[in-house]
Protein backbone atom coordinates (compact mmCIF):
# COMPACT_ATOMS: atom_id res chain seq x y z
CA UNK A 1 0.00 0.00 0.00
CA UNK A 2 1.26 3.52 -0.67
CA UNK A 3 2.60 5.92 1.91
CA UNK A 4 0.33 8.79 2.95
CA UNK A 5 2.63 11.19 1.09
CA UNK A 6 2.54 9.06 -2.07
CA UNK A 7 -1.24 8.79 -1.88
CA UNK A 8 -1.76 12.55 -1.56
CA UNK A 9 0.69 13.23 -4.39
CA UNK A 10 -1.14 10.72 -6.57
CA UNK A 11 -4.51 12.34 -5.87
CA UNK A 12 -3.12 15.72 -6.85
CA UNK A 13 -1.63 14.26 -10.04
CA UNK A 14 -4.94 12.73 -11.12
CA UNK A 15 -6.65 16.08 -10.72
CA UNK A 16 -4.22 17.59 -13.23
CA UNK A 17 -3.85 14.81 -15.79
CA UNK A 18 -6.55 12.51 -17.21
CA UNK A 19 -6.71 8.96 -15.97
CA UNK A 20 -8.05 6.95 -18.92
CA UNK A 21 -9.36 3.51 -17.96
CA UNK A 22 -9.60 1.14 -20.92
CA UNK A 23 -12.47 -1.05 -19.78
CA UNK A 24 -15.42 -0.83 -17.39
CA UNK A 25 -18.53 -3.04 -17.54
CA UNK A 26 -20.95 -0.76 -15.68
CA UNK A 27 -23.36 -0.69 -18.68
CA UNK A 28 -23.99 -4.44 -18.47
CA UNK A 29 -24.01 -4.40 -14.66
CA UNK A 30 -26.84 -1.86 -14.82
CA UNK A 31 -28.66 -4.03 -17.35
CA UNK A 32 -28.44 -6.99 -14.96
CA UNK A 33 -29.66 -4.88 -12.06
CA UNK A 34 -32.60 -3.95 -14.26
CA UNK A 35 -33.55 -7.61 -14.70
CA UNK A 36 -31.54 -8.36 -17.83
CA UNK A 37 -33.84 -6.59 -20.27
CA UNK A 38 -32.06 -3.91 -22.21
CA UNK A 39 -34.64 -2.69 -24.72
CA UNK A 40 -35.91 0.13 -22.50
CA UNK A 41 -32.52 1.58 -21.61
CA UNK A 42 -34.03 4.70 -20.11
CA UNK A 43 -35.79 2.73 -17.38
CA UNK A 44 -32.67 0.59 -16.91
CA UNK A 45 -30.55 3.67 -16.24
CA UNK A 46 -33.23 5.29 -14.07
CA UNK A 47 -33.49 2.21 -11.83
CA UNK A 48 -30.18 2.98 -10.06
CA UNK A 49 -29.12 6.37 -8.72
CA UNK A 50 -25.39 6.59 -9.40
CA UNK A 51 -25.13 9.80 -7.40
CA UNK A 52 -25.29 7.55 -4.33
CA UNK A 53 -22.62 5.11 -3.20
CA UNK A 54 -23.60 1.55 -4.21
CA UNK A 55 -21.82 -1.29 -2.38
CA UNK A 56 -22.94 -3.76 -5.06
CA UNK A 57 -21.24 -1.79 -7.83
CA UNK A 58 -17.56 -1.05 -8.33
CA UNK A 59 -18.53 2.16 -10.12
CA UNK A 60 -20.74 5.11 -9.23
CA UNK A 61 -20.29 8.87 -9.41
CA UNK A 62 -19.12 9.11 -5.80
CA UNK A 63 -16.38 6.53 -6.35
CA UNK A 64 -15.39 7.99 -9.72
CA UNK A 65 -14.81 11.38 -8.10
CA UNK A 66 -12.84 9.87 -5.21
CA UNK A 67 -10.68 7.89 -7.61
CA UNK A 68 -9.80 10.77 -9.91
CA UNK A 69 -11.18 8.98 -12.97
CA UNK A 70 -10.87 11.37 -15.91
CA UNK A 71 -11.87 9.36 -18.97
CA UNK A 72 -13.56 5.97 -19.25
CA UNK A 73 -13.97 3.56 -22.14
CA UNK A 74 -17.35 2.08 -21.21
CA UNK A 75 -17.65 -1.48 -22.50
CA UNK A 76 -20.75 -2.14 -24.59
CA UNK A 77 -20.22 -5.87 -24.03
CA UNK A 78 -22.86 -8.45 -24.82
CA UNK A 79 -22.67 -12.19 -24.00
CA UNK A 80 -21.42 -14.53 -26.72
CA UNK A 81 -24.58 -16.60 -26.33
CA UNK A 82 -26.28 -13.73 -28.15
CA UNK A 83 -25.67 -14.36 -31.84
CA UNK A 84 -26.78 -13.12 -35.23
CA UNK A 85 -29.29 -10.29 -35.34
CA UNK A 86 -29.85 -10.64 -31.59
CA UNK A 87 -26.23 -9.71 -30.96
CA UNK A 88 -26.51 -6.62 -33.15
CA UNK A 89 -29.70 -5.54 -31.39
CA UNK A 90 -28.14 -5.99 -27.95
CA UNK A 91 -24.95 -4.08 -28.74
CA UNK A 92 -26.98 -1.18 -30.12
CA UNK A 93 -29.00 -1.16 -26.91
CA UNK A 94 -25.79 -1.02 -24.88
CA UNK A 95 -24.47 1.87 -26.96
CA UNK A 96 -27.72 3.73 -26.34
CA UNK A 97 -27.48 2.91 -22.62
CA UNK A 98 -24.13 4.75 -22.40
CA UNK A 99 -25.60 7.78 -24.15
CA UNK A 100 -28.53 7.67 -21.74
CA UNK A 101 -26.10 7.51 -18.78
CA UNK A 102 -24.27 10.58 -20.04
CA UNK A 103 -27.54 12.44 -20.51
CA UNK A 104 -28.90 11.53 -17.08
CA UNK A 105 -25.63 12.50 -15.34
CA UNK A 106 -24.65 15.35 -17.66
CA UNK A 107 -23.06 17.26 -14.81
CA UNK A 108 -20.60 14.42 -14.26
CA UNK A 109 -20.27 12.60 -17.61
CA UNK A 110 -19.83 13.76 -21.18
CA UNK A 111 -19.70 11.59 -24.30
CA UNK A 112 -16.48 11.90 -26.30
CA UNK A 113 -15.62 10.31 -29.63
CA UNK A 114 -12.13 11.76 -30.16
CA UNK A 115 -9.10 12.51 -28.01
CA UNK A 116 -9.74 16.25 -28.40
CA UNK A 117 -13.36 15.86 -27.27
CA UNK A 118 -12.25 13.73 -24.31
CA UNK A 119 -9.75 16.38 -23.23
CA UNK A 120 -12.44 19.07 -23.52
CA UNK A 121 -14.82 17.07 -21.31
CA UNK A 122 -12.04 16.45 -18.77
CA UNK A 123 -11.22 20.16 -18.70
CA UNK A 124 -14.88 20.85 -17.89
CA UNK A 125 -14.57 18.79 -14.70
CA UNK A 126 -16.54 15.81 -15.99
CA UNK A 127 -15.56 12.22 -16.84
CA UNK A 128 -15.17 11.79 -20.58
CA UNK A 129 -17.23 8.80 -21.72
CA UNK A 130 -15.89 6.82 -24.66
CA UNK A 131 -17.25 3.52 -25.98
CA UNK A 132 -15.60 0.17 -26.68
CA UNK A 133 -17.32 -2.91 -28.11
CA UNK A 134 -16.11 -6.10 -26.42
CA UNK A 135 -16.31 -9.06 -28.76
CA UNK A 136 -16.42 -9.30 -32.54
CA UNK A 137 -19.54 -11.46 -32.29
CA UNK A 138 -21.44 -8.18 -31.87
CA UNK A 139 -21.04 -7.28 -35.57
CA UNK A 140 -22.52 -10.58 -36.84
CA UNK A 141 -19.66 -10.93 -39.38
CA UNK A 142 -20.78 -7.72 -41.08
CA UNK A 143 -18.42 -4.90 -42.04
CA UNK A 144 -21.54 -2.76 -42.41
CA UNK A 145 -22.41 -3.24 -38.74
CA UNK A 146 -18.78 -2.48 -37.84
CA UNK A 147 -18.98 0.81 -39.74
CA UNK A 148 -22.34 1.62 -38.12
CA UNK A 149 -20.87 1.15 -34.64
CA UNK A 150 -18.03 3.49 -35.53
CA UNK A 151 -20.52 6.12 -36.73
CA UNK A 152 -22.27 5.80 -33.36
CA UNK A 153 -19.02 6.69 -31.60
CA UNK A 154 -17.61 3.26 -30.71
CA UNK A 155 -13.84 3.72 -30.71
CA UNK A 156 -12.51 0.21 -30.24
CA UNK A 157 -13.62 -3.34 -30.80
CA UNK A 158 -12.18 -6.36 -29.01
CA UNK A 159 -11.87 -8.96 -31.77
CA UNK A 160 -13.25 -11.80 -29.59
CA UNK A 161 -14.62 -12.37 -26.14
CA UNK A 162 -14.27 -15.77 -24.42
CA UNK A 163 -15.39 -17.74 -27.50
CA UNK A 164 -14.05 -17.77 -31.04
CA UNK A 165 -15.87 -15.74 -33.66
CA UNK A 166 -16.28 -17.21 -37.16
CA UNK A 167 -13.17 -15.24 -38.11
CA UNK A 168 -10.90 -14.98 -35.04
CA UNK A 169 -9.54 -17.26 -32.32
CA UNK A 170 -10.11 -16.46 -28.65
CA UNK A 171 -7.56 -17.04 -25.88
CA UNK A 172 -10.05 -19.19 -23.97
CA UNK A 173 -11.50 -21.37 -26.74
CA UNK A 174 -10.13 -24.21 -28.89
CA UNK A 175 -8.23 -22.76 -31.88
CA UNK A 176 -10.08 -22.99 -35.19
CA UNK A 177 -8.60 -20.41 -37.53
CA UNK A 178 -4.87 -20.22 -36.89
CA UNK A 179 -5.47 -16.72 -35.58
CA UNK A 180 -7.49 -14.81 -38.18
CA UNK A 181 -9.34 -15.95 -41.28
CA UNK A 182 -9.10 -13.83 -44.42
CA UNK A 183 -12.28 -12.07 -43.33
CA UNK A 184 -10.62 -11.47 -39.96
CA UNK A 185 -7.77 -9.69 -41.73
CA UNK A 186 -10.41 -7.67 -43.62
CA UNK A 187 -11.95 -6.66 -40.29
CA UNK A 188 -8.59 -5.37 -39.04
CA UNK A 189 -7.96 -3.47 -42.27
CA UNK A 190 -11.44 -1.93 -42.15
CA UNK A 191 -10.99 -0.92 -38.52
CA UNK A 192 -7.77 0.84 -39.54
CA UNK A 193 -9.57 2.61 -42.38
CA UNK A 194 -12.47 3.91 -40.29
CA UNK A 195 -10.40 4.84 -37.24
CA UNK A 196 -11.54 2.13 -34.84
CA UNK A 197 -8.88 0.81 -32.48
CA UNK A 198 -8.07 -2.89 -32.77
CA UNK A 199 -8.32 -4.31 -29.24
CA UNK A 200 -6.39 -7.56 -28.72
CA UNK A 201 -7.53 -8.38 -25.21
CA UNK A 202 -9.28 -11.78 -25.08
CA UNK A 203 -7.69 -13.08 -28.30
CA UNK A 204 -5.27 -15.99 -28.73
CA UNK A 205 -1.55 -15.23 -29.20
CA UNK A 206 -1.88 -16.42 -32.81
CA UNK A 207 -4.60 -13.80 -33.31
CA UNK A 208 -2.46 -11.15 -31.64
CA UNK A 209 0.40 -11.82 -34.06
CA UNK A 210 -1.89 -12.04 -37.08
CA UNK A 211 -3.50 -8.71 -36.24
CA UNK A 212 -0.12 -7.08 -35.65
CA UNK A 213 1.05 -8.43 -39.01
CA UNK A 214 -1.95 -6.81 -40.71
CA UNK A 215 -2.59 -3.53 -38.93
CA UNK A 216 -1.04 -0.27 -40.07
CA UNK A 217 -2.26 1.54 -36.95
CA UNK A 218 -1.38 1.12 -33.26
CA UNK A 219 -3.41 -1.51 -31.38
CA UNK A 220 -4.46 -1.66 -27.76
CA UNK A 221 -5.03 -4.30 -25.13
CA UNK A 222 -7.93 -2.69 -23.27
CA UNK A 223 -7.70 -4.94 -20.20
CA UNK A 224 -4.91 -7.53 -20.08
CA UNK A 225 -1.85 -8.16 -17.94
CA UNK A 226 1.51 -9.94 -18.43
CA UNK A 227 1.75 -13.68 -19.12
CA UNK A 228 5.32 -13.74 -17.78
CA UNK A 229 4.15 -12.60 -14.33
CA UNK A 230 0.93 -14.65 -14.12
CA UNK A 231 0.47 -17.56 -16.50
CA UNK A 232 -3.13 -17.00 -17.54
CA UNK A 233 -4.30 -17.36 -21.18
CA UNK A 234 -5.90 -13.90 -21.02
CA UNK A 235 -2.54 -12.25 -20.48
CA UNK A 236 -0.06 -10.96 -23.06
CA UNK A 237 3.11 -12.97 -23.81
CA UNK A 238 6.40 -11.06 -23.81
CA UNK A 239 6.99 -11.62 -27.52
CA UNK A 240 3.71 -9.80 -28.24
CA UNK A 241 4.42 -7.05 -25.70
CA UNK A 242 7.73 -6.45 -27.43
CA UNK A 243 5.99 -5.89 -30.77
CA UNK A 244 4.02 -2.95 -29.38
CA UNK A 245 7.11 -0.76 -29.54
CA UNK A 246 7.29 -0.92 -33.35
CA UNK A 247 3.50 -0.89 -33.64
CA UNK A 248 3.09 2.11 -31.33
CA UNK A 249 0.36 0.36 -29.36
CA UNK A 250 -0.53 0.25 -25.66
CA UNK A 251 -1.09 -2.62 -23.21
CA UNK A 252 -3.58 -1.46 -20.58
CA UNK A 253 -2.88 -3.49 -17.46
CA UNK A 254 -5.96 -4.96 -15.82
CA UNK A 255 -6.73 -5.72 -12.18
CA UNK A 256 -8.60 -9.04 -12.55
CA UNK A 257 -7.35 -11.25 -9.68
CA UNK A 258 -6.84 -14.42 -11.74
CA UNK A 259 -4.85 -12.41 -14.31
CA UNK A 260 -2.54 -10.61 -11.87
CA UNK A 261 -1.84 -13.06 -9.03
CA UNK A 262 0.32 -16.07 -9.98
CA UNK A 263 -1.35 -18.15 -7.28
CA UNK A 264 -4.81 -17.08 -8.42
CA UNK A 265 -3.89 -17.91 -12.03
CA UNK A 266 -2.96 -21.44 -10.93
CA UNK A 267 -6.24 -21.73 -9.00
CA UNK A 268 -8.14 -20.54 -12.07
CA UNK A 269 -6.37 -23.10 -14.27
CA UNK A 270 -7.46 -25.86 -11.86
CA UNK A 271 -11.03 -24.55 -12.00
CA UNK A 272 -10.99 -24.63 -15.82
CA UNK A 273 -9.66 -28.21 -15.75
CA UNK A 274 -12.38 -29.25 -13.30
CA UNK A 275 -15.07 -27.69 -15.47
CA UNK A 276 -13.74 -29.44 -18.57
CA UNK A 277 -13.67 -32.78 -16.73
CA UNK A 278 -17.28 -32.21 -15.68
CA UNK A 279 -18.34 -31.44 -19.24
CA UNK A 280 -18.84 -27.73 -18.52
CA UNK A 281 -17.73 -24.90 -20.79
CA UNK A 282 -15.39 -22.73 -18.74
CA UNK A 283 -15.73 -19.88 -21.25
CA UNK A 284 -19.46 -19.62 -20.46
CA UNK A 285 -19.70 -16.96 -17.77
CA UNK A 286 -22.98 -18.22 -16.34
CA UNK A 287 -21.74 -21.81 -16.08
CA UNK A 288 -18.47 -20.60 -14.65
CA UNK A 289 -20.22 -18.60 -11.94
CA UNK A 290 -22.36 -21.52 -10.79
CA UNK A 291 -19.59 -24.13 -10.99
CA UNK A 292 -17.02 -21.73 -9.55
CA UNK A 293 -19.06 -21.06 -6.42
CA UNK A 294 -19.20 -24.80 -5.68
CA UNK A 295 -15.52 -25.23 -6.53
CA UNK A 296 -14.45 -22.35 -4.29
CA UNK A 297 -16.26 -23.85 -1.32
CA UNK A 298 -13.80 -26.74 -1.34
CA UNK A 299 -10.86 -24.94 -2.98
CA UNK A 300 -10.68 -21.41 -1.54
CA UNK A 301 -9.23 -18.86 -3.95
CA UNK A 302 -6.00 -17.11 -2.97
CA UNK A 303 -5.88 -13.36 -2.49
CA UNK A 304 -4.67 -10.89 -5.10
CA UNK A 305 -3.21 -7.57 -4.00
CA UNK A 306 -2.29 -4.15 -5.29
CA UNK A 307 1.36 -5.30 -5.26
CA UNK A 308 0.47 -7.97 -7.83
CA UNK A 309 -0.78 -5.25 -10.18
CA UNK A 310 2.36 -3.19 -9.57
CA UNK A 311 4.43 -6.20 -10.65
CA UNK A 312 2.59 -6.35 -14.00
CA UNK A 313 2.88 -2.61 -14.62
CA UNK A 314 6.60 -2.68 -13.93
CA UNK A 315 7.17 -5.80 -16.01
CA UNK A 316 5.35 -4.28 -18.98
CA UNK A 317 7.44 -1.12 -18.64
CA UNK A 318 10.60 -3.22 -18.58
CA UNK A 319 9.66 -5.21 -21.70
CA UNK A 320 8.15 -2.54 -23.95
CA UNK A 321 8.81 0.83 -22.32
CA UNK A 322 6.76 3.44 -20.51
CA UNK A 323 5.31 4.83 -23.76
CA UNK A 324 3.29 1.66 -24.35
CA UNK A 325 1.43 0.96 -21.11
CA UNK A 326 -1.88 2.05 -19.61
CA UNK A 327 -4.64 1.01 -17.19
CA UNK A 328 -7.79 -1.07 -17.84
CA UNK A 329 -9.33 -2.10 -14.54
CA UNK A 330 -12.31 -4.24 -15.70
CA UNK A 331 -14.42 -2.86 -12.88
CA UNK A 332 -17.97 -4.22 -12.69
CA UNK A 333 -16.91 -7.01 -15.03
CA UNK A 334 -15.60 -9.38 -12.35
CA UNK A 335 -16.92 -10.49 -8.93
CA UNK A 336 -14.02 -9.06 -6.95
CA UNK A 337 -10.79 -7.11 -7.26
CA UNK A 338 -7.39 -7.22 -5.54
CA UNK A 339 -7.00 -5.99 -1.99
CA UNK A 340 -6.39 -2.27 -2.25
CA UNK A 341 -8.11 -1.89 -5.63
CA UNK A 342 -11.65 -2.85 -4.69
CA UNK A 343 -13.46 -0.20 -6.75
CA UNK A 344 -12.85 2.86 -8.91
CA UNK A 345 -12.17 5.06 -5.89
CA UNK A 346 -8.82 3.32 -5.40
CA UNK A 347 -6.79 4.37 -8.47
CA UNK A 348 -4.72 6.83 -6.37
CA UNK A 349 -3.46 3.91 -4.29
CA UNK A 350 -1.87 2.33 -7.38
CA UNK A 351 -0.33 5.60 -8.52
CA UNK A 352 0.81 6.37 -4.99
CA UNK A 353 2.52 2.98 -4.76
CA UNK A 354 4.32 3.64 -8.05
CA UNK A 355 5.41 7.08 -6.84
CA UNK A 356 6.82 5.41 -3.73
CA UNK A 357 8.78 3.09 -6.03
CA UNK A 358 10.41 6.03 -7.80
CA UNK A 359 8.19 6.53 -10.82
CA UNK A 360 8.32 10.09 -12.11
CA UNK A 361 5.18 12.16 -12.58
CA UNK A 362 5.96 12.36 -16.31
CA UNK A 363 5.99 8.56 -16.58
CA UNK A 364 2.81 8.27 -14.53
CA UNK A 365 1.13 10.81 -16.82
CA UNK A 366 1.87 8.48 -19.73
CA UNK A 367 0.58 5.44 -17.83
CA UNK A 368 -2.54 7.28 -16.70
CA UNK A 369 -3.72 8.19 -20.16
CA UNK A 370 -1.33 10.12 -22.38
CA UNK A 371 -0.27 6.92 -24.16
CA UNK A 372 -3.75 5.73 -25.11
CA UNK A 373 -4.81 9.27 -26.11
CA UNK A 374 -1.85 9.28 -28.51
CA UNK A 375 -3.09 5.99 -30.00
CA UNK A 376 -6.57 7.46 -30.37
CA UNK A 377 -5.14 10.45 -32.24
CA UNK A 378 -3.07 8.12 -34.46
CA UNK A 379 -6.24 6.23 -35.39
CA UNK A 380 -7.78 9.46 -36.67
CA UNK A 381 -4.76 10.61 -38.65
Amino acid sequence: MPSSAGLEKARALLQRVPLVDGHNDLPWALRELGGGTGGDVRSTVAAVDLLERHPSLHTDVVKMREGGLGMQFWSVWIPTKLAGDGAVTAVLEQVELVYELAERYSGHLGVATTAAEAEKVFASGRVASLLGAEGGHSINSSLGVLRALRRLGVRYMTLTHNDNTPWADSATDQPEHGGLTEFGHDVVREMNRIGMLVDLSHVAPSTMHAALDTTVKPVIFSHSSCRHVADHPRNVPDDVLGRLKDNGGVAMITFVPSFVSPGFAEWDASLREAMTAAGENHADLDARKVFGERWAAEHPAPTATLDDVVAHVEHAREVVGVDHIGIGGDYDGVPGLPDGLEDVSTYPKLFGALLDRGWSEDDLTKLAGANVLRVLRDADS
